[in-house]
């Protein structure tokens, strides 16, 4: 059927057909298309995020990280469709132009689904590389560009061929996408320095690169604005020598200048003290409208959505409207075309809340998610990621501030005790005792941070709790049990150096056989299918002076440590308790000097370099419980 001519005059009266600045060159075609049964042609969104809305604003789809689907929700009735399965930790999710079909980032199988959101078949799985997680398409459709977190890439897809066309490295924990007006630039946020890089996506080489603060940290997506040249990165700033919640972490969109004469590049504004010092904690997304004009932030510590006006002078740049409440752990944000509606993803509600963008009132809440089905487990994952009470009393840090998903925040903290970097959780059921210097046999025990002066919180035991290393702290309390439970619940994938299932490159093998030997001695401390010799059963604790805790001054409980696991080592730079060794080389050479870490002072360049391969490919095969 052919599209109904639509005289000039109607787009007059109606007054809803206008050439949008920026964004692609797109246009918006409102009321006019619902009255006379065309198909509107709207620019899709240029961001990567965990919502989709389709080209006509129908379609609304959300990808599902905890249930592994995605779900496909009907605007106009508010009501999801479908639920389609499509694999372990859904990421990302994005339109192909005007179609029914959508791509999705599943970061845990290294793949990227194709979906008919109309029949809900999954079409194809193409693999992409390791942890692909942002992905953004281009508006005919044609042309995907997916971030690999670790790798630091991001590929090229052929979305009719579905196909990976191309590969460019752009850093270091690659995550959020945007595409430019022209589609001719991507910006790519850097996960633990939200610095952005800019790639020539013609060329496939980096423009440029642009640097935050050191303390910037947790820079998961970017948006841009549709007609000036700025771009938006919600991200943490980690201050590291202050071991106090309202010291410490601190929620942040900074605007970059993508003017290379601006005076200054990076605006960053403080999302805190710019609410009137009502504390927000863990920025995730921020989306902008069409006219360039209203920014909206989401906050998923403290479950809210800052509402800002942009202004348009270069040095004051956002100026807060509204704080709006939303509903629990809120991960994307995103608009109707006709920017007349907020979709906010309320992730562990399972739920998308529609707000009537000028009431800023909830309309609707739908559902798009089955809930896994452990109780406890959802439990435990709301605690870990609140940053209110009674985890948190100061509503600026979370326990997903430093562990986000369970990952480290790639920081050495000072904390009262001494230098400690942050570990991740993977395999922390299997590995206690917990904490550096051993002195946690539970993660019940973490109620002494809860009430500390760290998170401030009025606690989870309602007073029963022990002080750490006494009796146990099991059973008083099922918020602290469902804590445990989700903490505990954290599982590897295989390493992208494995070979593949069960094998070893070559070069890594040979580094497993030097690991083994008895002369180097690694076996004695990295033992078992964890690599620990961590034992809840030994009296006391099995703990290690490998002479790297007489350089802190600050040290309080000795220069003994807990062994460490070497499970998913190769993504947790810094090592060492201190976190003084940025390679494993370091910590094989530079940091091993009287060979007190193993001995390895005798072996050769080359046996380094494979006993360094061997450790970056564990686990080549799933550790044994």
């Amino acid at each position: 059927m052919k599209t109904p001519v639509i005289p000039p005059s109607s787009l007059l009266i109606l007054g809803t057909f206008c050439r949008l600045p920026g964004r692609r060159q797109s246009f918006a075609l409102g009321g006019a298309a619902a009255v006379l049964g065309c198909c509107a042609a709207f620019a899709a969104p240029s961001s990567s995020s965990q919502l989709a809305v389709s080209a006509d604003g129908r379609w609304l789809v959300t990808a599902n990280i905890d249930s592994g689907t995605i779900g496909v929700i009907d605007t106009t009735s508010r009501k999801m469709v479908r639920e389609v399965s499509v694999g372990h930790r859904p990421e990302c999710a994005a339109f192909a132009g005007p179609s029914a079909l959508v791509l999705v980032t599943l970061y845990k199988d290294d793949v990227l689904a194709f979906v008919d959101t109309t029949s809900g078949a999954v079409l194809e799985r193409l693999a992409t590389g390791d942890e692909p997680y942002g992905v953004v398409v281009t508006d005919d459709g044609k042309t995907a560009y997916v971030s690999l977190d670790f790798p630091g890439e991001v590929v090229e897809i052929d979305v009719p061929g579905r196909a990976v066309r191309r590969r460019f490295p752009v850093g270091h924990f690659a995550r959020g996408l945007a595409l430019g007006p022209d589609e001719g630039k991507l910006y790519v946020t850097e996960f633990y320095s939200a610095a952005l890089t800019i790639l020539d996506t013609r060329s496939g080489k980096v423009i440029e690169r642009l640097e935050g603060e050191s303390a910037d940290n947790l820079g998961r997506q970017v948006a841009l604005h549709p007609h000036r040249p700025k771009a938006y990165l919600p991200h943490l700033r980690s201050r590291v020598t202050n071991a106090h919640g309202e010291g410490s972490i601190f929620p942040f969109v900074t605007v970059v200048s993508l003017n290379s004469d601006a005076e200054r590049r990076r605006s960053p504004i403080a999302m805190d003290t710019f609410n009137g010092f009502l504390a927000v904690a863990n920025p995730w997304e921020v989306v902008l409208s069409r006219d360039g004009k209203r920014l909206y932030s989401v906050y998923s510590g403290t479950n809210d959505m800052h509402v800002c006006e942009v202004i348009d002078d270069d040095y004051r740049e956002l100026s807060r409207k509204a704080t709006v409440k939303v509903g629990s752990h809120p991960r994307a944000v995103a608009l109707s075309p006709d920017d007349r509606m907020v979709y906010v993803y309320d992730t562990l509600d399972f739920q998308v809340r529609c707000i009537d963008a000028e009431k800023l009132d909830t309309v609707a809440l739908v559902p798009c998610a089955t809930p896994p089905s452990d109780a406890a487990w959802v439990r435990g994952k709301v605690l870990f990621n609140s940053a209110l009470e009674p985890m948190v009393g100061r509503r600026w840090i979370s326990c997903s501030s430093c562990h986000p998903d369970g990952q480290t925040d790639a920081r050495t903290w000072h904390n009262p005790e001494g230098l400690r970097n942050t570990t991740g959780l993977v395999g922390l059921g299997h590995t206690l005792p917990l904490h550096w210097s051993a002195d946690r046999d539970e993660v019940q025990d973490f109620e002494e941070t809860i009430v500390g002066p760290l998170m401030q919180g009025r606690g989870l035991g309602r007073g029963k709790a022990h002080t750490a290393l006494e009796a146990p702290n099991r059973g008083i309390s099922t918020d602290l049990d469902a804590l445990a439970v989700y903490s505990t619940s954290f599982e590897p994938t295989l390493s992208p150096y494995a070979a593949g299932p069960g094998k070893l490159s070559e070069k890594a093998a040979r580094g497993k056989e030097i690991f083994q030997r008895e002369d180097v001695g690694c076996t004695r401390c990295h033992s078992g299918p964890w690599y620990t010799d961590s034992d809840l059963g030994a009296h006391p604790f099995r703990v290690h002076d490998v002479g790297t805790g007489s350089g802190d001054t600050t040290e309080k409980m000795g220069t003994k440590y807990d062994t460490p696991t070497l499970i998913g080592v190769y993504r947790t730079a810094p090592y060492l308790h201190d976190g003084s060794a940025l390679t494993l080389q370091d910590v094989l050479v530079d940091a091993n000097r009287g060979n007190r870490h193993g001995t390895t002072s005798q072996l050769s360049a080359e046996e380094i370099d494979a006993l360094v391969e061997f450790l970056m490919s564990l686990p080549y095969e799933t550790p044994s419980r």
